[in-house]
């Protein structure tokens, strides 16, 4: 089972909050879920920290009434996404003396076995494009830093090495990393470069938007392969620290 989870919410009045403030509400969440944070080599669990219109300071950050916030949960498996599935908020949501009403959830659903049936063993026609959107700091690491680029291989490789440790199904290891790499090129991209805080310190990571090309005489199943780990980064995030609110991913497909 995978879930991706959003809540929407409000404020009653001005609420100014550490930027870190979303350290406690994750924290909480897992809480909620029962989930223990630190103790999985791959995270099992995803968190999108408030999105909207938020105005940010070097040490807070201030949320407005009348606007609408969002914030996610993802789930890569069974127990984690069974979790989300049950988790019950209520009307109200309550941290670090701050009071949102919570207006709306939904939940998209689906299964690896789903996935991988409809996009690649169906054998459908191969997509073309890809246009992906990040919407919190994104970053892979490398050789001891954290690098804030779209590389296809880079990203291939962590929803790979996520889809290979959860998915009941294998797709493959280095050699499938070698052919996406030579099969698929960054077309376009209008990306900046952020600051994602963390309790110590902070990462620098991407946000914006890319589009994927699926190069001429590349093999059908490689394209649907490819398809697949691409729809797979909506579930599982993007690069490094996803539970810590980084590498949330929306995509879309361009035929």
């Amino acid at each position: 089972m995978l879930i991706d989870s959003t809540w929407t919410i409000t404020v009653p009045e001005i609420a100014t909050l550490p930027r870190t403030y979303y350290l406690e509400l994750m924290k909480q969440l897992h809480e909620k879920i029962n989930l223990e944070i630190g103790e999985e080599k791959i995270p099992s669990s995803n968190f999108t920290p408030l999105l909207g219109n938020a105005d940010v300071s070097k040490d807070f950050i201030s949320f407005y009434p009348e606007q609408f916030y969002q914030f996610s949960l993802g789930g890569l498996t069974e127990y984690t996404s069974q979790g989300i599935a049950a988790l019950e908020l209520g009307e109200s949501l309550s941290f670090l003396g701050t009071h949102f009403t919570i207006l709306n959830r939904e939940d998209t659903i689906t299964s690896y076995e789903k996935l991988y049936t409809d996009l690649v063993a169906c054998d459908p026609e191969p997509t073309k494009y890809f246009s992906l959107e990040f919407l919190t700091p994104t970053a892979f690491s490398q050789n001891r830093v954290y690098l804030p680029l779209p590389l296809p291989g880079l990203m291939f490789r962590s929803w790979l090495e996520r889809w290979n440790h959860f998915a009941p199904i294998y797709l493959g290891g280095d050699e499938l990393i070698g052919y996406l790499q030579n099969a698929i090129a960054l077309k376009y991209h209008k990306i900046q470069t952020r600051f994602h805080l963390l309790q110590r310190g902070y990462v620098v990571g991407f946000t914006g938007k890319i589009k994927l090309q699926v190069l001429h005489q590349t093999d059908p199943l490689l394209a649907n392969v490819a398809n697949l780990l691409v729809q797979y980064a909506q579930f599982a995030g993007t690069g490094v620290k996803t539970r810590l609110g980084m590498g949330r991913t929306k995509a879309q497909v361009i035929n």
